[in-house]
């Protein structure tokens, strides 16, 4: 090592370093020499685990103490290429990072500044002197996800897999079912796709074959990015292998399939809905991904506001009544649902669900599957499940007038009902129902309550920047000014960086439309007057449109102009939000 790595080869004692500086007391640090035998951790990790320190305080100290620099990834320029000069294996073994390169020397983001050999390895690897900089672990760990993307090996596994079928003519259910699944090309392409997938947060895989290209499209934060291979062969491989995992027909090729499995990636339980799609090419293939090893399912974690969290809570424990959530394919419908779902469940209260297909798995629900081939339709389940003397009901999605009917039925007679509709808003759910053929008396009521909603790209933090609207925008925040004031002082758009893959957002967040029935528009809808119920609407004091909701987010720079825009044109020109319509 060079001269100016020396002072961090002195013997750095972090615990009585934190002694002396009365960060921790000597009976603390026994406490934390114990639990470090026991666990095997480094003191550090077992300080902050126990909560005696803070992780960025601990570094901050260690940094003064060793004379070298605290780096604050978040603000962070960081070169992907620089990084990757780095094996993957080594910078997650060591728990480091390149930051850079001055003067033929490397900058290394490390976990923990005080390990020596980490240093020495890395410095041999590279065959250059290193330089360290402490920084905080979680955001290290993040940026190697980020960066060590699993494209060229998958890439890699596809030729491998793409030479090993052009080699012998053998039988795809031989190559995949008898070959050890550790060895089998296809299934370790499979599991590097799913890894991939996890890493940057996808909701669904899409797999493509085309003319001469197989394409794997992943949709994130709602917006898919593809990855095109030339070897269009291994689609055949890759359908069959995950038709075994998912027990579907693997001689079936010409209708659609549907079916599902569970696997488990890095220690993640997640389940997958498959479904399979004749193409031109071949057959289609899309997996939705459910992480059941996610946080879980709360109200407080929907996103909703918080005077309309305690309006969705007032009405999930009325004793009865019809509350819809509503909204197109994708919008987080189901989750809101469940996250409602999980309050109500207690031990005083028999749930069931009727779903198509069963998305999450809740402990002392009894969730019915519908397959309609079989005749277990939503009409045939809901009543069945009437006598099951349930106190709450859950519907997938009302879909025609017979299983609407008998779901408002059970809503009148002592039963909570939450399902799901397919409108545009909350205002348009009980028309909708209507034009359906359902007796407006009975949406009159049955219906309590309804939630429409959107998801909205989030602004990565990263690397978002101020905005000043264009006129596109400010005729929007115009339109919205109507409902209420618009304040608009941190207004930001998208950049891209490498954190967010230079789309320029990260995550979703929900924007919410809110409807009470009260006696005004119920009178109404058992008039079947639609005008006079826009009209009560409007008037209404508890009503909150989806835009209002959407600007929110965009005036507190949590998402942009340009995403409130494209959630307000999924909006019927004549919603309610165009309060002089």
């Amino acid at each position: 090592m060079t001269d100016t790595a020396a002072p961090v080869q002195q013997r750095i004692r972090i615990g009585d370093l934190l002694v002396a500086q009365q960060i921790i007391t000597s009976d603390q640090l026994q406490q934390a020499l114990q639990e470090q035998k026991r666990s095997g951790q480094k003191l550090g990790q077992t300080l902050v685990e126990m909560g005696l320190v803070d992780e960025t305080s601990l570094l901050e100290i260690l940094s003064r103490q060793l004379n070298i620099p605290f780096i604050d990834l978040h603000h962070y320029q960081i070169d992907a290429e620089q990084i990757r000069a780095l094996p993957e294996t080594v910078a997650r073994r060591f728990r480091v990072l390149v930051l850079g390169e001055e003067d033929g020397k490397v900058t290394l983001g490390m976990s923990d500044p005080t390990d020596i050999f980490a240093m020495d390895e890395v410095s041999r690897v590279l065959q250059k002197p290193v330089a360290p900089a402490a920084v905080v672990e979680s955001e290290l760990l993040n940026l190697l996800d980020i960066t060590y993307s699993r494209a060229e090996e998958i890439a890699s596994l596809a030729l491998e897999l793409d030479e090993e079928l052009h080699e012998a003519a053998i039988d795809l259910s031989h190559l995949v079912d008898d070959v050890p699944e550790t060895d089998a090309p296809v299934a370790r392409l499979l599991e590097t796709i799913f890894e991939e997938a996890l890493n940057v947060k996808a909701s669904d895989i899409h797999i493509e074959p085309d003319e001469h290209v197989l394409r794997i499209r992943q949709r994130i934060d709602g917006i898919l990015s593809e990855q095109v291979m030339n070897e269009k062969r291994i689609v055949g491989a890759l359908v069959v292998r995950l038709k075994l995992l998912a027990g579907l027909d693997i001689s079936e090729k010409r209708l659609p399939q549907d079916g599902r499995f569970n696997l488990k990636v890095k220690d993640r339980s997640i389940d997958v809905r498959m479904s399979t799609m004749p193409v031109q090419w071949g057959e289609s293939v899309v997996l939705r991904l459910l992480n059941h090893s996610a946080e879980v399912l709360t109200i407080e974690n929907s996103g909703m506001p918080a005077r309309m969290i305690e309006r969705f809570r007032y009405f999930l424990h009325r004793p009865n009544g019809l509350v819809l959530v509503t909204g197109p394919t994708g919008s987080g419908k189901t989750t809101t649902l469940y996250s409602g779902l999980t309050e109500l469940n207690t031990v005083d209260r028999k749930i069931i669900t009727a779903e198509d297909p069963v998305e999450y798995r809740l402990p002392r629900v009894s969730q019915v599957q519908i397959n309609d081939k079989i005749g277990l339709t939503f009409a045939g389940v809901l009543r069945a499940t009437l006598r099951q003397d349930p106190d709450v009901l859950l519907v997938g999605e009302i879909r025609d007038r017979e299983s609407a009917e008998i779901a408002m039925r059970a809503a009148m007679t002592g039963h909570l009902v939450l399902s799901t509709l397919h409108t545009n808003d909350a205002t348009s759910s009980p028309l909708r129902m209507t034009d359906m053929g359902v007796d407006p008396f009975l949406v009159a009521s049955a219906l309590k309550a309804v939630v429409a909603q959107r998801l909205l790209r989030r602004l990565c933090e990263k690397c978002a920047k101020p905005h000043e609207p264009d006129s596109g925008e400010r005729q929007l925040i115009e339109m919205v000014s109507r409902l209420r004031e618009v304040k608009g002082s941190d207004f930001r758009q998208a950049a891209g960086c490498h954190h967010c893959f230079n789309t320029g957002y990260r995550g979703r967040v929900g924007a919410f439309e809110w409807l009470e029935i009260n006696r005004e528009m119920a009178d109404c809808l058992r008039e079947n007057d639609a005008r006079g119920f826009m009209q009560a609407v409007n008037s209404s004091r508890t009503f909150r449109p989806l835009s209002v909701s959407a600007m929110d987010y965009a005036e507190k720079g949590i998402t942009s102009l340009s995403e409130v825009m494209r959630v307000s044109a999924q909006l019927d020109d004549d919603n309610p939000m165009h309060a002089d319509s």
